[in-house]
């Protein structure tokens, strides 16, 4: 399933969504500019590896912040253009929703800790994992658990594919996310069976879609206009 638009046109602009969308694509573009040593550098240095944060809490002295500032940068790397484009298609639909209900420092704030929850989650499934954890997925979970949350009577158009067919169909929002899930929690329970295998955190996407859907009471604002419904027929 890849969504395509939902029917509820943004309130206000949304800002901090497109915000967040430019720098991924800066970061992203400049990942593209470097050699291959120095993107895996790059990847090393600033995604997040939870063997280094075993080894920072481990030891009595070193600074607990050089194993969490990885963290947040890591939201902004992406492994190649099916990851970065994957991850900017849901953002760019769900998120400018998401911005409207709770504002935008709020929304802002409400990403990076959505972002920090999924890679706990995830360090705490694998923490000696030796590979850096990159990409801004566990933070857009968040979002689509916070729309699930607050617009589960929206529709999101979805190109379907089913073996040979391929058809355009506007399905519930609650059941797409809610398929969504499901599918993080059996791939994340199929890795977790087969040792870690695999090269996707699904459990961090597990953490951030739960934290944005517990999230969603502290974040959003506390007077909401009903939202409006944009029905193509």
């Amino acid at each position: 399933m890849i969504p395509l638009k939902d029917d509820i046109p943004s309130e206000t602009f949304p800002l901090v969504n497109y915000l967040l969308i430019f720098l991924n694509a800066v970061v992203f573009l400049y990942e593209l500019s470097l050699p291959p040593a120095a993107l895996h550098r790059l990847l090393s240095t600033y995604g997040f590896v939870p063997l280094k944060l075993s080894a920072v809490l481990s030891c009595p002295h070193c600074p607990v912040i050089s194993g969490i500032l990885p963290i947040f940068t890591a939201m902004f790397l992406h492994g190649g253009w099916f990851h970065f484009l994957g991850n900017m298609l849901f953002l760019y639909i769900f998120g400018d929703n998401v911005e409207d209900a709770m504002g935008h420092l709020r929304y802002l704030a409400f990403y990076f800790i959505a972002g920090f929850t999924a890679a706990v989650f995830q360090y705490l499934i694998s923490p000696h994992f030796p590979g850096p954890m990159i990409g801004a997925s566990g933070a857009i979970a968040g979002v689509l658990g916070a729309y699930f949350v607050l617009y589960p009577g929206a529709r999101v158009l979805t190109l379907l594919f089913f073996f040979i067919f391929v058809d355009v169909v506007y399905i519930p929002a609650f059941f797409f996310l809610f398929l969504w899930f499901l599918f993080q929690v059996f791939n994340g329970s199929a890795a977790l069976a087969m040792a870690g295998a695999g090269g996707v955190a699904w459990w961090a996407h597990i953490g951030g879609f739960i934290a944005g859907v517990s999230l969603v009471p502290v974040f959003r604002k506390r007077k909401r206009r009903p939202y409006r419904v944009f029905r193509p027929w």
